[in-house]
């Protein structure tokens, strides 16, 4: 072999590098698909919101021009003592919507996913996680006609069987009383809300590390250590975003409200968004309703933006370890 043969065999050839596909240029394009809907949310939502915010600073009955009165509205609505108790009584639908359900949704998904399964199959486990998940399907009118039949005071199935059986005292009038009402509102949003953190809880723990149970299970722990120790500090980010939906939920829950108490008896069951409402259709005072929504509206961006930080937080050390 001669020696310009050899060293065009041995010397690397010089060929000039390949432009990576994509880019920033690449990715430029996939943007441009977000316009349309950008455009729609920002006329459709935002018009809606900042035009809200104009009316909060107005005296308006609906009809006619807006009156600006500036801050007076919200002047008014810091020394309404109704407006203060929605919010007192919205706390209890956190709890209803969110606190309750987030733990008993991880337990009780944990139960399906860890005992029903295996033992009775995955087909018994869907049937009781699709049972559960059901008040989730109903539209919330045809849920709260349903409860305000069933909890009537004198008719009503529930009061029926506690007279039948010899315990006619504890037959109360369910919603109609002061204390009781808020209490059962409550209990029914635990039933409503369930489903949806069970859901949310079964699909988190199929990506769970199986070995890290059989490891623990090996080493003499039992299902609830296991289920304390590994699965609960595993599922930190679905607990953070169900956390964050249902406390959203609770502050925006209108539907029950209006079905089944319509904010009373009095105002023992007024909450944000009912009130909001009552002062939009019912005292047609449209500027101190919307003065009451703009108000929700900040302090559910507020929480949301605080939740999000930490479950960033969170998930960043998690990636971290």
């Amino acid at each position: 072999m001669s020696a310009v043969d050899v060293s065009e065999v041995t010397q690397p050839s010089k060929v000039a590098p390949k432009k990576k596909s994509g880019g920033k240029s690449g990715n430029t394009v996939y943007y441009l698909y977000l316009i349309p809907g950008m455009i729609s949310f920002l006329v459709v939502v935002g018009g809606a919101f900042f035009y809200n915010i104009y009316i909060s600073f107005t005296k308006w009955n609906g009809l006619g021009h807006p009156h600006w009165v500036g801050m007076q509205n919200y002047q008014k609505l810091m020394h309404d003592q109704v407006f203060w108790e929605s919010f007192v009584h919205a706390f209890y639908f956190i709890v209803a919507m969110s606190i309750i359900p987030t733990f008993l949704g991880v337990f009780i998904a944990a139960l399906l996913f860890d005992y029903i399964a295996p033992r009775f199959g995955n087909k018994s486990a869907a049937y009781m996680r699709a049972g559960l998940y059901m008040p989730q399907i109903v539209p919330l009118t045809i849920t709260g006609i349903m409860w305000a039949w069933l909890l009537q005071p004198t008719s009503g199935v529930i009061n029926t069987f506690l007279t039948r059986i010899g315990l006619e005292r504890y037959a109360l009038d369910w919603l109609g009383g002061e204390k009781t009402a808020i209490i059962s509102l409550s209990v029914i949003m635990v039933w409503i809300q369930i489903g949806y953190t069970i859901v949310i809880f079964m699909s988190g723990m199929s990506r769970l590390d199986p070995s890290l149970h059989e490891a623990a299970q090996i080493d003499g722990a039992s299902w609830f250590q296991r289920f304390r120790v590994i699965t609960w500090a595993q599922l930190g980010p679905e607990i953070s975003v169900v956390l964050l939906t249902t406390t959203v939920a609770a502050l925006k829950v209108f539907a029950p409200v209006y079905v089944m108490t319509g904010g009373g008896p009095g105002t023992a069951t007024q909450v944000p968004a009912f009130f909001s409402y009552f002062h939009f259709f019912t005292t047609t005072k449209v500027g101190y309703g919307a003065a009451v929504a703009t108000v929700l509206a900040v302090i559910l961006t507020i929480m949301a933006v605080i939740i999000l930080n930490i479950q960033n937080r969170q998930q960043a050390g998690a990636n971290k370890r």
